[in-house]
């Protein structure tokens, strides 16, 4: 009996040696579509590839007339040849003539041929081009000839994406694949990056597509499934992973995928009709993803994900692929790209040589949006089909101004990038050159410029910026990138290092502020409605003080014989503050008891993040030893505007009369007790706001490292007696006719400050 698949391999073969052989482009073009007639006993083969202005080009013909080569043009969606690039899917017609998407082209000569078989040339779910077959009689082609024809344009998006056809393309034109692309996501964090792509799960490169033994590459598969289905199991059955939760949904799912018989059915088949089993795999993979892609449907889309990932996980298990020879190919200028990805794996990379991120999902809020910002690192989310669009080494520029990405950017288009990136250097040197200067105003008012922290790696940008210390120190991050909750003694060396770090200038560390958007993986929490608003922070730490204690335990012996500095954050009521405080003499009274040192002094703040303390201000400036504004959340609550949706986050001003009159009232019940006051926000990290901030009253602000620099350059230049006879006024006056932001521009234009 005739082996089906002996044909479609024997042309795969005979492909693979044209390949190999030393022949002009063109001519290798014009030997592959005849080989692919003769095999398939076609009259006709035809190559189209899209080019990058989205037309489809014929590079090669058998059969058509060959005065039509790189002259017969059709656009994506026109004709039956356009049809099948827009929507990635073959057509199988016995009369194409009749079909409405049929468009004559006089140049080819087609009009004598009817039966008509044209599938896509996918690569990772891109469409690369588009294969035709046709004959003369009407006829339906079989699924066996289908699935040849779909594994042969396999084979040729290979050879689209090697760069091979640019020999043969007009000048002036580009295809597809190479094309520029400029992707409009949101901004998560500032900054611009220029480098070279490398994919957080990059595609595994399959070199073997042709097999020699069916039989041993089916078995290769099964043992590949079999080791895939264990790992799947493994990770179900371990006792870090809770037994509810959506986390669970998505591993039971990739269970059920894993052990889809439809899908192993079509991995087997693209075997039977020639293909390693790691090449079935990327042709099963890009089939689906091709078909899926388009489809708006959330969940339909997430399955798809789901697909992706198990896909790539076979391929690993198939070709031995390990992270390690990723990293070793790593580049001095990178810019990570990936679908989505947790903090402590962006930790995985060296972060002096990652210039940015760019995720296709993520949020402002995503745990690791807020370690790479901590880092300074440019990131830009929900950059819709970056992954696919990528491969490893392309040239990308990320603009986490602006939530733009531009891969394989034109040459004027990288110059002005550079140029605004040297430009950018070149201030920062200047803001160098003003470390040791200390932060005075032109009419000799101090003012402490502290930092915002959270990983050991930012402690460094103390030197760096000239901060006078850390305003404020995320002591959740190093939970969020743990994958169990840490022990007092690595609690106590972490805080320990940090002190070490900062060479004896202050440091103020944050309570443990969880909940919320900021979720620990080993933490269960319920599912809450509105979760800003909910438990988290101080409301969780006294409802679950044994991690408190834990925290408190470690810092207490991590500062012994030093100065500890702690406040507490989303303190609602007094009452609040008060326990938290019971909870610090406990600890230090459990220390003393067993004989350990303490710091020679405890001072305890709260957070003023929560508009209700607006109406307790005389009793927190009593109690507490100091006192930050969290001016973000502050801002937030007070004028109920979620600051993560972009319908109403720029819909209010922070510099509005409203909320600087807030600040002002702050500043006057400290002063009046006399209490030690701070600000930390996006606010005291952008010149403008932080002019604002000082002509209020405030003398201490903290803020990101790299905002140091351009904020001590300001009030270097700031008359701040002339500012508050300005300004003071201005934020009384109930019919005014300027805003403050304008007010405040005019004021620093006139006064030459720079901003």
């Amino acid at each position: 009996m005739r082996d089906p698949s002996a044909g479609p391999r024997v042309m795969l073969k005979r492909l693979r040696e044209l390949m190999a052989e030393p022949l002009e482009p063109q001519d290798r073009l014009d030997r592959i579509v005849r080989q692919i007639a003769q095999n398939m006993v076609a009259e006709v083969c035809s190559f189209y590839v899209l080019r990058a202005d989205g037309v489809l080009e014929l590079y090669a013909t058998e059969g058509l007339n060959p005065g039509a080569v790189h002259l017969a043009q059709l656009k994506m969606g026109q004709g039956l040849v356009g049809t099948i690039a827009a929507g990635a899917r073959p057509l199988n017609l016995s009369d194409a003539q009749s079909h409405p998407a049929f468009t004559y082209l006089p140049e080819t000569g087609e009009e004598i041929y009817h039966s008509f078989l044209g599938v896509p040339i996918l690569r990772a779910g891109r469409t690369l081009g588009v294969l035709v077959i046709q004959n003369k009689a009407m006829r339906n082609y079989s699924e066996d000839e289908l699935e040849a024809l779909e594994t042969t344009a396999m084979v040729l998006a290979e050879m689209i994406a090697t760069g091979d056809l640019k020999k043969v393309t007009r000048p002036g034109l580009e295809l597809d694949l190479s094309r520029p692309v400029s992707i409009e996501g949101d901004a998560y964090s500032e900054g611009i990056g220029l480098g070279h792509a490398v994919l957080h799960e990059p595609r595994i490169v399959v070199t073997e597509l042709l097999n020699e033994d069916i039989d041993s590459e089916l078995a290769r598969l099964e043992d590949a499934l079999g080791s895939l289905r264990i790992s799947i199991d493994d990770m179900l059955s371990r006792r870090d992973v809770p037994m509810e939760g959506e986390h669970r949904a998505v591993l039971e799912a990739y269970r059920m995928f894993a052990h889809d018989r439809g899908w192993v059915r079509k991995l087997e088949e693209a075997i039977r009709n020639g293909l390693t089993a790691e090449a079935a795999v990327e042709k099963v993979q890009s089939d689906m993803r091709a078909r899926m892609i388009h489809m708006t449907d959330p969940y339909l889309r997430e399955r798809l994900h789901d697909f992706d990932d198990l896909a790539n996980r076979l391929l690993r298990q198939l070709t031995g692929y390990t992270v390690k020879a990723h990293q070793d190919a790593f580049p001095d200028s990178a810019v990570i790209v990936a679908r989505a990805m947790g903090a402590a794996e962006l930790l995985d990379y060296t972060s002096s040589k990652v210039r940015g991120l760019v995720l296709e999902e993520g949020s402002v809020t995503s745990h690791v949006v807020i370690v790479a910002r901590a880092m300074g690192i440019p990131v830009v989310g929900q950059a819709s089909g970056i992954v696919s669009m990528t491969e490893n080494g392309d040239p990308i520029i990320i603009d986490g101004d602006d939530g733009r990405v531009h891969l394989r950017p034109m040459a004027d288009l990288e110059s002005a990038y550079a140029e605004k990136v040297r430009f950018s250097a070149r201030r920062q040197e200047q803001f160098r050159a003003l470390r040791a200067v200390e932060p005075v105003t032109s009419d000799g008012v101090p003012i402490t410029l502290h930092m915002n922290a959270g990983l050991l790696v930012d402690l460094p940008q103390l030197d760096e910026s000239g901060a006078s210390g850390v305003g404020l120190f995320r002591t959740e991050l190093q939970f969020m990138i743990a994958s169990t909750m840490p022990k007092v003694e690595e609690q106590e060396q972490f805080y320990r290092s940090a002190l070490k770090q900062a060479h004896g200038r202050p440091v103020t560390f944050r309570a443990l502020d969880i909940g919320g958007d900021k979720v620990i993986p080993y933490f269960r929490a319920a599912n809450e409605e509105n979760p800003a608003l909910g438990w988290r922070a101080m409301r969780l730490a006294l409802d679950r003080p044994g991690i408190l204690r834990m925290q408190l335990r470690a810092l207490l012996r991590a500062t012994a014989g030093q100065e500890l500095k702690l406040m507490f954050p989303m303190v609602t009521e007094i009452t609040e503050f008060r326990s938290a405080r019971e909870l610090v003499n406990k600890e230090v009274h459990h220390l003393s008891r067993f004989g350990y040192d303490l710091p020679r002094k405890v001072e305890l703040g709260a957070m003023l993040e929560v508009p209700s303390l607006m109406w307790q201000l005389d009793e927190l400036m009593r109690e507490a030893d100091f006192v930050s504004v969290g001016s973000n959340d502050l801002f937030q609550f007070t004028m109920a505007s979620d600051r993560g949706n972009a319908r109403v986050s720029n819909r209010f001003d922070p510099l509005g009369r409203t909320f600087l009159r807030m600040l002002r009232q702050i500043v006057v019940a400290a002063d009046a007790r006399g209490t030690p006051l701070t600000l930390c926000g996006e606010m005291a990290g952008r010149t403008l706001p932080a002019m604002a901030l000082i002509g209020i009253g405030f003398r201490s602000i903290s803020m990101a490292p790299a905002a140091v620099g351009p904020v001590k350059s300001m009030l270097l230049a700031l008359d701040v007696g002339k500012l508050e006879e300005t300004l003071l006024p201005a934020l009384d006056d109930v019919q005014p006719e300027r805003s403050v932001r304008e007010l405040l521009s005019d004021f620093a234009d006139a006064n030459g400050i720079p901003l």
